[in-house]
């Protein structure tokens, strides 16, 4: 007789190959990279100072569409952050660095809903549905807010890299090019935030980390996706 339990936990061999579940950070590395990058808010023609006389030149489409694709990204780290738990973690019993990373998604996730909210609320109040609610004072509080709104939230993905380099380059768990390239990420946000105290360079690095990094699990040979 067939065992039914041993049909529901053996895969198939169709679902053998490459695993899927790392297509999610595929995609939310895109949702990163335009919901931050492509949809920023500051002016390109502004000038290094500004005052609130900025907020007449900020999109309200653009604000939408940022938070359109902000609120699809948060969503998809949530999920990649579930999918890490149940797919590598299994695999990394010992390994603390392994537990941090979907901790730093979802502490990201989290982050992200409030910057990419300020995005939303900027552009429903400037030119959306409910422009003039609020004058020109209070507009440029939401603009300042939005300086570094979206961009700051992706500090828990930076503390996910640094758990992905360890992985890589200590414990071997993980393709060692991507713990090299963890580390190339992370070094802006360090060197920015010690030098500087810039706490953005998070946002426009985190994008390009996750499109790397998941398309190299995806299609790569790490010890996590085998």
């Amino acid at each position: 007789m067939t065992d039914i339990n041993a049909l529901r936990t053996e895969p198939s061999a169709a679902h053998a190959g490459r695993p899927r579940w790392p297509v999610l950070g595929i995609v939310a590395g895109i949702g990163a990279v335009v919901a931050t990058i492509v949809t920023d808010l500051h002016p390109v023609d502004g000038p290094d100072t500004y005052t609130a006389a900025v907020v007449d030149d900020v999109s309200s489409v653009t604000a939408q569409v940022s938070i359109i694709a902000g609120y699809v990204t948060v969503a998809l780290l949530l999920v990649l952050a579930a999918a890490w738990r149940r797919h590598v973690e299994p695999r990394a019993l010992t390994s603390t660095a392994a537990r941090v990373v979907p901790l730093g998604l979802t502490a990201a996730a989290g982050a992200l809903s409030l910057g990419y909210g300020w995005k939303g609320a900027l552009g429903l109040y400037n030119g959306g549905s409910e422009d003039g609610s609020f004058d020109r004072d209070g507009l440029y509080v939401l603009f300042v807010l939005n300086d570094f709104g979206s961009f700051i939230g992706y500090l828990g993905v930076s503390v996910a890299a640094g758990a992905v380099a360890w992985m890589a380059l200590r414990e071997r768990l993980i393709s060692r090019w991507i713990g090299v390239v963890s580390i190339i990420v992370l070094l802006p946000v360090v060197v920015t935030v010690v030098a500087f105290g810039l706490p953005g360079f998070p946002g426009v690095v985190s994008g390009l980390w996750l499109l790397i990094t998941f398309t190299g699990l995806t299609f790569g040979r790490s010890t996590i996706v085998r």
